[in-house]
Parts: structure tokens; sequence; C-alpha cells
């Protein structure tokens, strides 16, 4: 088994700051890293945490963009 280190939680970027790409990106990186069960327990149940983070701020992100798709649709109604 091969164990490659995870940056460290200080080193990865804050996900309140990354785009909707960058956190999706990341987070199918660490699924697939979860995946291969080559990690410790405390390195999986890291990786867990900040894959749950990130799935958060992809929905936040989503959600924001439906608010706003929601938003452009009315007001176009509202100008018929």
């Amino acid at each position: 088994m091969t164990n490659s280190p995870s940056p460290a939680a200080s080193e990865q970027p804050d996900v309140a700051e990354l785009s909707y790409e960058q956190a999706r990106d990341e987070l199918v990186r660490v699924v697939s890293e979860l995946e291969q069960g080559s990690s410790t327990l405390e390195q999986s149940l890291a990786l867990w945490e900040r894959g749950e983070a990130l799935a958060k701020r992809c929905e936040e992100w989503l959600v924001g963009a439906k608010a706003r798709l929601d938003a452009a649709r009315a007001s176009s109604t509202a100008t018929e």
C-alpha cells in the first residue's frame, strides 16, 4: 500500500474561498482518494471532513445560481 500524504489542512485553501469548479474538482479528488482505501484512519477522517465541507460549498454555489436564475426569470416575466 502506498500512502500519498494529503496536504495538511493548513496548506489547503479555505473552502469558503473556492469557486464552484475548484471545490468540485477537489471533491472528486477527495472521493477518489477515499475510494482507494490506502489512507490511515486519521487521514481518512480528515479527507471525509474536507469532502463534507467541499460538498457543502458546491451546494451553496448551486443554490446561489438557482436563486439568480429564478430572479432573472421573475424579472423577465414581470416586464412582459
